[in-house]
Parts: structure tokens; sequence; C-alpha cells
């Protein structure tokens, strides 16, 4: 048996193994039934010449229950939202020569100051770097 194939046998078994791992999550009535909403509602992935990518409800919608759509916000959220952003300047900038920059960056003394965040010490992302490494998070490569 030369290399390649076997190097494309262990792949495969690998990847067989990784993904029956991922599915030993859910039972076989689960993922029935989810199967079974799926067709249900049409979230299923034509497969129809022409079609490309689209869901059975997105080119029969007739033929699906109407998908919820989450709730919006409200106009008064929005509005208050907007009179919040012109208030602290994170509006983007029209002046010319700004780019887009917020207001409060180009004219920083006209807004109330923003509040910096602080982030991590070295020392915290470093013990982080090496616990992935240890855990197997995050491969250790080296390049050249």
């Amino acid at each position: 048996m030369n290399r390649t194939l076997a190097s494309a046998l262990a792949v495969s078994v690998l990847a067989l193994a990784a993904g029956q791992a991922v599915a030993a999550d859910k039972t076989r009535d689960q993922v029935t039934a989810e199967y079974l909403e799926a067709v249900r509602t049409g979230n299923i992935v034509a497969g129809i010449d022409g079609y490309g990518n689209q869901k059975l409800n997105e080119i029969f919608p007739g033929n699906y229950p109407a998908q919820t759509e989450a709730a919006g916000k409200t106009r008064a959220e929005v509005s208050a939202e907007y009179f919040r952003a012109v208030r602290n300047g994170d509006i983007v900038s029209t002046v010319d020569g700004y780019g887009n920059q917020k207001l409060n960056e180009v004219f920083p003394g006209s807004y109330p100051a923003q509040a910096k965040t602080t982030g991590k010490t070295r020392a915290e992302v470093n013990a982080e770097l090496t616990q992935a490494l240890r855990s197997g998070a995050l491969s250790q490569q080296i390049f050249y």
C-alpha cells in the first residue's frame, strides 16, 4: 500500500470518528425529530437546478407555514439610541478630510470623555496561551 493511499485512508477514518463523536450528543430520536421539523417548515436546501442554495420555504413560501420574525426595536427605542449617539459624538463625521472617524474622535473637546476599557495584562495573555497549548485548544506550530 503506498503512502498516499494509507494517508487518505487514515484521514477518512479520523474524519468519520470525529463526525460520530460530534453526533453522539443527540439521540436518533432527536435527530429524526429535527429532520421532520425541517421538512415541515421547509428549512431544507432545495437541491433544484437553478435555485442554488435556497431553502424550499424561500422558493415556495406558500407551501410552508410563515416564518416568525423577531420583534424589532420600537420607534422610541431607535430615537433614544440616535439622540444618545448624537449627544456622545458617536456619529460618523461628514467633515472633509476626516474619513470615517466619529465626531468624538475628530472634536474630543466637544463631547463627554469616553470611558476606557482596561485590557488584559501581558502576564494574563501569556497564561491563557500556555493553558490553551496544554489543553490542545491551540496547536503549537513553528513558522520559519
